[in-house]
């Protein structure tokens, strides 16, 4: 029994099969491109900062997929040693930069409930963004990292056996809570940094089976009828480690996403229903 998920046992024989075939994460990464309209959030931003209400595009983007995994659980499943898992918690790794000029970042985690809402959200994200930039110091993984580049060849050997115990599911819930690579869901925002969206890694070490990536806005042809008209969007781009579960089942999965985010106050209220991962 892992510190960080339960195994299933109970899945689609081809989903048990699917890791031995595909061992590495690497092999089994599918990358696609969510383009979420744009105006319903900026207005739905407009109408809350007149509240005195500040949410970012960071939560909305957030609450909508905390919400979609309460009815998609399957999303909060990893892959270690050709075992399937589902995930016991909500954790999102996110990289903060130390200020709006620097270059440099630090990068922990998030941890959500499946009943937040989109406030709950926003509060969580403001305080770990404060937090990491305020007291970077206080960060696990920088701990951790100078623990292990403290002494000349202990990263090495340190590397090594966290490999081996996550391997054999034996790494301390301590050391996954200071990793950043044992997360639900990898996000980074590089609009922020005017950059266009891209298709991250998700790392052969950990559990990390979805990355997204935010993006410079673009305007996309949209049919209405016989014109065809330009919507600005906000794009992301998204990695899935496809062992985890169907193409179909992510696809229904982010269609979903984007009905929230269409329609953002259903993101003020927790879920009327919670799904339980049917392997379990």
């Amino acid at each position: 029994m892992r510190a960080d998920g339960k195994r299933l046992k109970n899945t689609d024989p081809m989903y048990t099969i699917a890791p031995h075939i595909m061992s590495k994460r690497m092999d089994s990464m599918n990358m696609t491109t969510i383009d979420i309209p744009y105006e319903p959030m900026k207005e739905y931003i407009n109408k809350k900062r007149k509240e005195n209400i500040h949410i970012s595009h960071m939560a909305l983007i957030l609450a909508a997929y905390v919400r979609t995994m309460a009815e998609f659980p399957e999303l909060n499943r990893f892959i270690v040693n050709k075992r399937i898992y589902a995930r016991n918690e909500i954790a999102v790794g996110m990289v903060v930069l130390q200020s709006l000029e620097s270059h440099e970042g630090t990068m922990s985690k998030m941890y959500f409930e499946i009943t937040d809402t989109v406030f709950d959200i926003n509060n969580k994200i403001n305080s770990y963004v404060n937090e990491n930039r305020e007291s970077p110091e206080n960060n696990g993984t920088e701990k951790i990292m100078k623990i292990l580049l403290s002494v000349p060849g202990l990263v090495n050997v340190g590397v090594v056996a966290f490999k081996i115990l996550d391997k054999f599911g034996l790494l301390p819930k301590a050391i996954i809570d200071m990793s950043p690579f044992h997360m639900s869901l990898g996000i980074t925002n590089l609009a922020s940094i005017r950059t266009n969206h891209i298709y991250h890694h998700c790392y052969e070490f950990g559990t990390t089976s979805i990355f997204m990536a935010m993006g410079n806005l673009r305007e996309i042809p949209k049919r209405k009828g016989d014109e065809i008209t330009l919507v600005k969007t906000m794009p992301i781009g998204v990695t899935m480690d496809e062992r985890i579960c169907s193409g179909s089942y992510f696809a229904s999965a982010f269609r979903v996403m984007k009905k929230y985010l269409a329609n953002p106050e259903l993101l003020e209220s927790p879920p009327e229903k919670i799904v339980q991962d049917p392997g379990k």
